[in-house]
């Protein structure tokens, strides 16, 4: 069976939050939908649309798992974004969850292997 997965991120101010996922993800978005909409692919069969839908902003909350999680943490930092919280589980399994300026979460987690 294969699986597609869409996440939406509805958001009030649509410019705002598109340079701010751009500065979260380190890239222009894959496709621009349209005037309101922009996606980005962050798996093969995986994508994160920022739409706006004011009705419904900063009520998401998704989390993508990586490999390279500290990587990830550092570059993002880089380009101005810092974690509003992290989270380690009794496995030691990390999250590390970012909040847009609308209140949307999106957290990336990462295995117990890294650093």
């Amino acid at each position: 069976m294969s699986v597609e997965l869409f996440a939406g991120i509805a958001v009030r101010d649509y410019l705002a939050a598109l340079a701010w996922y751009e500065r979260l993800f380190g890239s222009p978005p894959t496709y621009v939908v349209s005037d309101t909409e922009a996606l980005w692919e962050v798996t093969p069969h995986g994508s994160v649309v920022v739409e706006l839908r004011p009705e419904r902003a900063g009520r998401a909350f998704h989390t993508l798992f990586v490999g390279d999680l500290d990587e990830r943490i550092a570059a993002i930092s880089a380009r101005g974004i810092e974690p509003a919280d992290r989270e380690t589980y009794e496995n030691g399994v990390r999250k590390i969850i970012y909040r847009d300026p609308e209140g949307n979460e999106l957290g990336i987690g990462g295995g117990p292997g890294e650093s």
